[in-house]
């Protein structure tokens, strides 16, 4: 008779000391709160909803690039022990050395999104937004997508037509 009840109390005993254990946990850590989330939440979309506040010109990125990006992406992003950005041409192969800002990228929100994020790669998600505005502003310059005159902020950088934007086939289109 005892055989047949001891699975069920090893069963009662684990579930107990279980529950006694959470009881008396360490309390590690804080609540996230929406305001914690929202500090990462910077996402930014190919229609440009996500984009921040803030506005630069390639006049103003090309001192910042110099400063923060040639010593890994080269003068005038040529190319250094990081990738280049400027296009040599059309893509012929599946050479991702081919591969740059405009010849390969259909959007120009990823740039920005792209350097906020990860750039410079020592100390990323450090720029300011002007600072980012700015520095996609150059690069898109260099790449002769947009006019040297050209401010870009969240109105005008989503409306930049990138060279190779039907060069993608769409997941979801309508949503690019």
């Amino acid at each position: 008779m005892f055989t047949r009840k001891l699975p069920a109390l090893v069963c009662a005993l684990v579930i107990g000391a279980g529950a006694a254990h959470a009881a008396d946990s360490p309390n590690l850590g804080t609540p996230v709160t929406n305001a914690d989330i929202a500090a990462w939440d910077i996402s930014v979309l190919p229609d440009g909803r996500g984009l921040p506040g803030g506005s630069g010109t390639a006049a103003q990125g090309a001192p910042l690039y110099a400063q923060k990006c040639a010593a890994c992406h080269g003068e005038n992003g040529k190319g250094g022990t990081a990738s280049a950005f400027l296009a040599r041409g059309p893509i012929t192969s599946i050479n991702g050395g081919e591969r740059a800002i405009g010849n390969f990228w259909p959007v120009s929100t990823t740039l920005f999104d792209y350097i906020r994020r990860a750039m410079p790669w020592q100390a990323p998600k450090t720029l300011t937004n002007d600072e980012v505005y700015a520095l996609t502003a150059y690069l898109l310059v260099l790449n002769k997508v947009i006019g040297e005159g050209e401010v870009m902020n969240a109105d005008t950088l989503p409306k930049v037509k990138m060279p190779n934007r039907d060069g993608f086939i769409v997941r979801f289109p309508g949503k690019m």
